[in-house]
């Protein structure tokens, strides 16, 4: 019933997903409570994520708690078909492989949907998508989901100030122990790990612009300057773009940027970030890519209707385009993720703590199946701290509690 590419590639993702499993403490520990409690015993669950060897853990954890699991990729780019074979040989039905078309990624987002879930776990919105637009007779019988990522939660939050949604949703990404890490720390890594595999140049001394200065732009501009780079924020949002001033980096604005910038990266959610009055003003060899769940932040498509010439760089995930001007621009993984299209995408440690989350927010819809409200819901706090007080444990640290004297001063107005 599954569709991937080829199942004799299973012992190659066998090994991806036992690495990551061995420096993943915190899903290992919700594995054993949920083998022990089974809180997904009688539920179906459709699970939308980049299918790689963490995320590979976290669908054997669900289905460790009970699951009927189905499986598939939330971007063309980042699935692995290694991994994807592996799930599928111990058990696992999947939908997905690499460099899917358009219509091949929608129906396997159908057929991961087609038996009616009762759970969802969506990244970037699509699943949510398909079910109120192609699949609505299937809406009653979802009974919640959650969202990993911020492009999900703008998606969510529009369908909500129209009313369209029709089932609860918890917006995993604003969890702290999501964005604060996963955002900030996990983007700020992996984005440079894709671009340095793809191109092999040196960031120092490089002028790298980073658009958007919310946490995975803190992240990637954080990793930069580090790096050695001269590092400027382009905002619409004031109050960030003076945060980016007050941390050190330069403010301009996209067209001002772009006249010496060696190196682009997009992080905002939003479109046409980077377009054709940004592109006739770029230096020769200038490299853009995008860390933003779709690939609409770079405009590709211009580039590829006004380019005088295609070529391949330095791998299949770096393209130049030639234009009229004689200048040629590099774009790493069509304007896709970044790091996920030319990496391994997050740090594994990283993506524990992410995952963490969202296990333990499944099983939460899963508990208060009858008393949650459709519509946007925040994690509860005490979820948060479950996967904070987990790591702590993980990294062998210690934190102070308050005594009952500080709890009633805290609490306290008349001190």
């Amino acid at each position: 019933m599954s569709e991937i590419r080829d199942i004799n590639l299973a012992p190659s993702g066998e090994k991806k997903i036992a690495w990551a499993k061995r420096y993943m403490p915190l899903l290992n520990s919700i594995e054993a409570d949920f083998r022990r409690d089974q809180p997904f015993a009688g539920l179906k669950m459709t699970v939308s994520l980049h299918l790689e060897a963490k995320s590979a853990v976290l669908c054997r954890v669900l289905m460790a708690g009970g699951a009927d699991l189905r499986i598939t990729g939330c971007n063309p780019l980042s699935t692995q078909d290694d991994v994807v074979a592996a799930l599928v040989r111990e058990g696992a039905q999947v939908w997905a492989w690499y460099d899917c078309t358009q219509a091949e990624y929608d129906r396997h987002m159908a057929e991961a949907l087609s038996f009616g879930p009762h759970v969802i776990i969506d990244d970037g919105g699509d699943l949510v998508s398909m079910l109120h637009r192609q699949l609505r007779p299937l809406l009653p019988g979802v009974i919640g989901g959650c969202e990993e990522t911020t492009t999900g939660i703008i998606r969510l939050h529009a369908m909500a100030r129209e009313g369209a949604l029709a089932f609860p949703m918890l917006t995993v990404n604003d969890a702290r122990c999501k964005h604060f890490f996963d955002n900030r720390y996990g983007t700020g890594q992996s984005v440079w790990d894709g671009i340095n595999r793809a191109t092999n140049l040196v960031v120092a001394g490089k002028n790298v612009v980073v658009a958007g200065y919310g946490w995975c732009g803190r992240g990637i501009a954080m990793r930069a300057k580090g790096l050695g780079a001269r590092v400027t924020v382009t905002e619409v949002d004031p109050v960030k773009a003076l945060e980016a001033m007050m941390d050190g980096y330069e403010v301009k604005t996209m067209d001002e940027a772009a006249l010496y910038g060696d190196l682009f990266v997009t992080s905002t959610g939003c479109c046409k970030v980077i377009t054709d009055r940004h592109f006739e003003k770029m230096k020769d060899g200038a490299i853009l890519c995008n860390a933003g769940h779709f690939n609409v932040e770079v405009d590709v498509d211009w580039l590829e209707r006004n380019a005088v010439s295609q070529s391949e760089g330095r791998t299949p995930v770096t393209r130049g385009y030639t234009l009229p001007n004689g200048r040629t621009l590099f774009v790493l993984a069509e304007g896709r993720l970044v790091n996920l299209a030319s990496g391994d995408g997050h740090p594994v440690e990283i993506m524990d703590m992410s995952f963490a989350i969202q296990a333990l927010a499944a099983r939460y819809i899963a508990d208060h199946r009858d008393s949650l409200p459709a519509g946007i819901l925040a994690i509860p706090d005490e979820l948060d701290y479950d996967v904070a007080r987990r790591k702590l444990r993980a990294e062998g640290l210690s934190i102070d509690t308050l005594t009952p004297e500080q709890e009633k001063y805290l609490d306290s107005w008349a001190i």
